[in-house]
């Protein structure tokens, strides 16, 4: 059987601590379905759902255990019809397990069969997060080493003084 896990978040942008996550996960599992989640409030995403996928299709261009996709509603329902039975979810700092843990214990009383694993970020990117990457970039700073190469030119191309 087909070990199969899914990796949501919204992605926005995709960080290279993303990615540490994802290319750790495919040792574990046989596939990793990165799920970007829908954001309901559009007027914060700097890049649409669409061009996430497309930013994420371009980064792991070539490696077929990985799918990307976009869901909205509640996460255990689209993990069952992803056919997976466990949620990655990175973590950074001891701030981030506090709401990851409330969220996994949700998440297990309404579907008790799908299993969370956290998996930490290595050291080298532990203090990046997406929100931080648009900010450092939108005030003119460098994200290089932060987020993939397609993603800095995507991000400079966006918020470049028009």
């Amino acid at each position: 059987m087909e070990r199969i896990a899914v990796y949501p978040g919204s992605f926005d942008p995709i960080t290279n601590g993303h990615v540490d996550i994802v290319r750790r996960g495919l040792q574990v599992f046989d596939r990793v379905v990165i799920a970007i989640a829908k954001n309901i409030d559009k007027t914060s995403s700097l890049f649409t759902p669409q061009e996430r996928v497309d930013m994420i299709g371009e980064v792991f261009r070539g490696e077929p255990r990985i799918k990307v996709d976009c869901f909205s509603g509640l996460l255990v329902e689209y993990v069952t019809k992803a056919g997976a039975r466990v949620i990655i979810r990175g973590l950074r700092a001891v701030a981030d397990f506090e709401y990851e843990f409330q969220m996994t214990m949700m998440n297990r009383h309404l579907k008790p069969s799908i299993e969370t694993i956290f998996m930490m970020t290595s050291e080298t990117h532990f203090y990046t997060s997406s929100r931080l990457v648009r900010e450092v970039a939108s005030l003119g700073g460098r994200v290089d080493g932060l987020v993939p190469d397609p993603v800095v030119e995507r991000l400079v191309e966006r918020l470049a003084p028009r």
